[in-house]
């Protein structure tokens, strides 16, 4: 049964997706969002950083501090455009750096770019991720779209991290973008959580490598939250009851979610915290 309170009009984008189209607009805290200077002076790249959880991280970081360039598809650059006003809007430094990640000689040269455009880097947002639910079986799952899922969500990450180890130093901070999907997979999802639970795993090890140089490496865990992505991959009639299985009730905000992400790369909060997956899941279980 729909809880019509929570629910979400049925509606349906072409992937990657766009925030204009959404009803209702997601909010990714610009209204809402207060800083405290608790990532005054760093600079993070952002993959995916044009929409969705990756748009209120960027503007997350600005309002606390950090000048942040911004990965994403050139289909998007409408979003990243957006995004980058926000973050120009808190008095910090936005890049824009268009390009697809599934290629890795685009991938791996994002950190250097990032850290000519801010002048270094400090913290790596690993946020950007593809899925698709528009399918009943595994029998309906084609080589190009597992070829997406896995270059976009694991691919790119490994390759964008090695290239990002020549310019983070002792202090810097790796925060990966995991999933409730790594601990509670859907059957339409099946390469998406396999790519998760992946992430978890690269998480602990990665933390256990860069611990001696002073690295930290975390993940955080989102549950459903209303990003284009959603109806850029899903059927329309799960749109209408997103999120509503939730002990919470509702799909979450990426607003909700940036918080988390700006804890784990902030070295006063977190400075003691490596290699864990911090859930924001509207109460589903991550272990």
């Amino acid at each position: 049964m729909t809880d019509e309170k929570n629910a979400f009009p049925a509606q349906q984008q072409q992937p990657p997706g766009l925030t204009a189209p959404m009803d209702p607009a997601p909010d990714h805290g610009e209204r809402s969002y207060r800083g405290s200077g608790r990532l005054e002076g760093r600079r993070a790249l952002v993959t995916g950083g044009d929409s969705g959880i990756g748009r209120a991280v960027a503007i997350a970081f600005a309002r606390e501090g950090a000048d942040v360039a911004l990965s994403y598809l050139p289909e998007e650059q409408e979003d990243a455009e957006e995004t980058a006003r926000w973050v120009r809007e808190a008095g910090r430094t936005a890049a824009l750096l268009p390009g697809d990640i599934t290629e890795e000689a685009t991938a791996r040269s994002l950190p250097g770019r990032a850290a000519a455009e801010l002048g270094g880097l400090d913290v790596l947002v690993n946020n950007a991720g593809f899925q698709m639910a528009r399918r009943e079986s595994i029998e309906d799952v084609t080589t190009d779209e597992i070829d997406r899922v896995l270059k976009t969500n694991l691919y790119a990450l490994l390759w964008i991290t090695q290239s990002a180890l020549e310019h983070l130093g002792e202090g810097a901070a790796i925060v990966n973008n995991s999933s409730i999907q790594a601990y509670q997979p859907s059957t339409s999802l099946l390469d998406y959580a396999s790519t998760k639970a992946a992430i978890n795993n690269l998480t602990v090890n990665l933390a256990a490598e860069l611990g001696p140089r002073g690295i930290r490496v975390n993940a955080v865990a989102p549950g459903p939250i209303w990003t284009p992505l959603q109806p850029a991959t899903q059927p329309p009639e799960k749109i209408e009851q997103f999120g509503q299985d939730t002990p919470l009730g509702r799909a979450g905000q990426p607003a909700e979610v940036a918080p988390a992400f700006v804890f784990l790369a902030s070295a006063s909060d977190a400075g003691y915290v490596s290699g864990t997956v911090l859930g924001v899941t509207g109460g589903k279980p991550v272990f």
